[in-house]
């Protein structure tokens, strides 16, 4: 396993405080990928261990998708060059790479194309951090660089949120002197609540000392709120990821992007085990950034179908995150496993549960008609 790592790499994950022990997990991550068990959402094998159970028929709102799926100018660079599909046709992935850096403000070699944005996230955990250099997150937050951290031996710090489920900057700031990389996914990914762009500033002014800030922004054209490429043209040491699998509705197909420093994004490019993106997502991807109405539009209908059900909610009486995104967590004030199991013989699967919050589920917006079909099963369970 070790000869996947090149000398420089080995040399840096000594120098890292890592042994040669820590090797064969890095060799996995570069060649294992999304075989990993921390590599995906828990929601594809929360799907595995309850197909059997499933109806046909069954409403999927667990695994924060997009059921609107590729917009039609999307549909239609991926039909005009399916054709070409035995070319690399690198040419793609560069044309995603200049369209994204013009609209984001930044130079094209400030882009770097990812098959979705989960790669970089993992990638970005075994390029800054280690033994001595812990990983902060909050809790409860998007679980995936967490486990990426404890799988190759990292310390992890998880930090609770604050009582308006925002990101404790502070806390986070002064978590561990010796942080490598600080972990910001805004809006929060389960909670769907923002964290303000102020404290995102603040947090990058006083984190300690040679440490990066990932700012996960999967769910960011959703909520419509400040971006942080802007703080990337200015060289800070920060790392923002994008993905096409929310508000553009392309989970399956992959497509995402990390915006950064250059000198940052070597060291995240160090580790990718292949450099070559699925033509279909690239053309797809360059499509969706270059239509006028899709973001707002789709922010809009996502928006009034999550505030009819967070209305519905409120009637009943259930208490919840105040999202801002394409999911929620609600307060069932029982074990949310219980009411998760409940609910997927009746035809809705919801998300699932995370440890600081037991009694929390988290729940996707899916269409009108699929949230109409979670009220009626979701009172018939509770009540």
């Amino acid at each position: 396993m070790q000869t996947y790592l090149s000398p420089d790499q080995q040399k840096d994950l000594l120098k890292r405080g890592f042994t040669r022990r820590n090797f064969g997990r890095f060799a996995a991550v570069l060649t294992a990928g999304a075989s990993l068990p921390f590599y995906n959402e828990p929601a594809m094998a929360q799907l595995s261990a309850i197909r059997g159970q499933m109806p046909a028929d069954a409403v999927k709102i667990n695994a924060n998708e997009n059921p609107l799926g590729p917009c039609p100018e999307a549909a239609e660079a991926i039909h005009n060059i399916v054709q070409k599909g035995g070319r690399y046709l690198y040419e793609e992935t560069f044309g995603f790479q200049e369209t994204m850096a013009e609209l984001e403000g930044v130079k094209p070699n400030y882009v770097q194309p990812f098959a979705g944005s989960s790669a970089p996230l993992h990638q970005a955990v075994l390029a800054f951090t280690s033994p001595t250099k812990s990983f902060v997150t909050a809790d409860p937050g998007y679980e995936a660089g967490e486990r990426a951290a404890k799988y190759i031996g990292a310390k992890v710090i998880s930090v609770p949120l604050t009582k308006t489920y925002a990101h404790d900057v502070k806390a986070m700031a002064a978590a561990d002197p010796n942080a490598g990389l600080i972990y910001v996914c805004n809006p929060n990914n389960p909670t769907g609540t923002l964290t303000s762009r102020a404290d995102i500033e603040w947090l990058l002014e006083n984190k300690p000392k040679g440490s990066i800030l990932l700012v996960d922004e999967a769910y960011i054209h959703i909520a419509g709120a400040p971006m942080c490429s802007d703080l990337v043209a200015q060289d800070k040491d920060v790392i923002v990821l994008r993905t096409f699998s929310k508000i553009y509705g392309m989970a399956g197909l992959r497509a995402g992007a990390a915006i950064a420093r250059p000198d940052l994004l070597s060291k995240v490019v160090g580790f990718s085990p292949n450099g070559m993106m699925p033509i279909t997502a690239m053309a797809a991807a360059s499509a969706s950034l270059q239509s006028k109405t899709l973001v707002p539009e789709r922010r809009k209908l996502i928006g009034d179908v999550r505030e009819d059900t967070l209305s519905f909610l409120d009637k009943h009486g259930f208490k919840y995150c105040p999202s801002v995104s394409n999911c929620f967590m609600v307060d069932v004030k029982k074990p949310g496993l219980e009411v998760q199991r409940a609910m997927i013989p009746q035809g809705v699967v919801i998300g699932r549960v995370w440890d600081a919050w037991p009694t929390h589920v988290r729940v996707t917006v899916g269409t009108k008609d699929e949230m109409e079909k979670f009220k009626t099963v979701f009172l018939k369970v509770m009540a």
